[in-house]
């Protein structure tokens, strides 16, 4: 692991790292934020998983979250969106959606993105097990949330391990990529034509399917322009009450899908996450 920079802020450190990943056979980087602690104190950890187009720098720059961390005394750890490089494939036609910063949080076995596109792998596996090797970090308290296509992987990734994390909450996410046109591109060209591989990349699906947490926490804006075409928060609505799946979905009047809507609602979560983190 190498340091690419390191500043102190709101009572702590923030520092952007790079490591060389075995999981995606590429350089990959990430950023966390390390609240002041007494030495030999592990603080537990939240994952952030951002969206479309993103790499860590988007909430470290604008996610406003170091505050309230320092506060609360939480390590919020933000990884890449893909892997990138040289040789690592991207969309044909250099699309916004799909391949370089598109990742979706999913294992790929369709070529040629099944050689480093394993972004699930990456965020359950290899990441955790640096960020408590090389940081203060307590593993057995861990949760995790997203944005947006970051929120569709906080969902389904918690879901898949409801043992490892103690909450989950999203902010404006793609609750059901079977559903939506991003999923139907993102998840043909990963994972191939047959949808039966896809409901393990769909937090819908997946709940349907028996998979459960504690509870989640979602806030959607109601200008966001993504809203109707996309990410469908009624699907997860529905499945959740058929299921018996405890959902707090606050919808927030006049927000939209940027970081101004995700900003104003960080704190909220950060508190919703530090008391479930430390009970």
């Amino acid at each position: 692991m190498e340091i690419k920079s390191s500043n102190r802020s709101h009572g702590g450190v923030q520092g952007v790292y790079t490591h060389a990943s075995s999981t995606t056979g590429t350089e990959m980087e990430f950023s966390v934020f390390v609240p002041d602690h007494e030495e030999g104190e592990k603080l537990p950890v939240v994952f952030y998983l951002s969206g479309l187009t993103c790499s860590q720098a988007n909430v470290t720059e604008k996610g406003e979250f170091r505050a309230a961390c320092a506060e609360l005394g939480l390590i919020f750890v933000a990884p890449d969106t893909s892997p990138r490089g040289e040789g690592v494939p991207d969309d044909a036609e250099g699309a916004y959606d799909f391949g370089l910063g598109a990742g979706f949080y999913v294992n790929a076995t369709e070529a040629p993105f099944d050689q480093h596109y394993h972004m699930r792998d990456y965020i359950e596996k290899e990441l955790p097990a640096l960020i408590g090797a090389e940081f203060p970090a307590d593993m057995s308290r861990v949760s995790i949330m997203g944005h947006s296509m970051g929120g569709h992987g906080a969902l389904t990734i918690a879901l898949k391990n409801p043992d490892a994390y103690k909450a989950v909450s999203a902010f404006a996410p793609i609750v059901s990529p079977l559903n939506c046109p991003w999923g139907d591109k993102a998840l043909t060209g990963y994972v191939g034509a047959d949808k039966a591989k896809w409901r393990d990349y769909d937090a819908c699906a997946l709940i349907e399917d028996g998979a459960r947490v504690p509870e989640i926490l979602v806030d959607q804006g109601t200008a966001d322009n993504f809203l109707e075409g996309q990410l469908k928060p009624e699907l997860l609505t529905q499945i959740c009450e058929k299921s018996d799946q405890p959902l707090t979905l606050r919808m927030q009047e006049g927000y939209d899908h940027s970081y101004y809507f995700i900003s104003t609602f960080m704190r909220d979560h950060l508190e919703w996450h530090a008391i479930r983190l430390k009970s």
